[in-house]
């Protein structure tokens, strides 16, 4: 993940960490969640130039990452207790 990457997902995390909160996402409609993301998804598409969709798809693909990234990295830190855990390919 770039440094750019980074801070793309950084930015919509950040904003929904404030707009949405504690939420419980089992309760709320998925279409709720992303009304209340909406406001820092277009700013991101207006300075990428490029639709709200796909800075929506960008921010999902990075999100995945992010959480394989951490996934391994608790893999590696534990590997003593867990044992060699099979990892999902990227």
């Amino acid at each position: 993940m770039t440094p750019e990457d980074r801070e793309f997902l950084r930015r919509i995390t950040t904003y929904a960490d404030e707009a949405i909160g504690d939420v419980d996402p089992q309760k709320v409609r998925i279409s709720e969640q992303l009304e209340k993301l909406r406001p820092v998804l277009q700013e991101l598409a207006m300075e990428h130039q490029m639709p709200v969709e796909e800075v929506f798809i960008r921010y999902m693909d990075l999100a995945t990452e992010a959480a394989v990234e951490r996934n391994n990295k608790f893999n590696d830190d534990y590997k003593d207790i867990m044992g060699d855990t099979p990892r999902p390919k990227v």
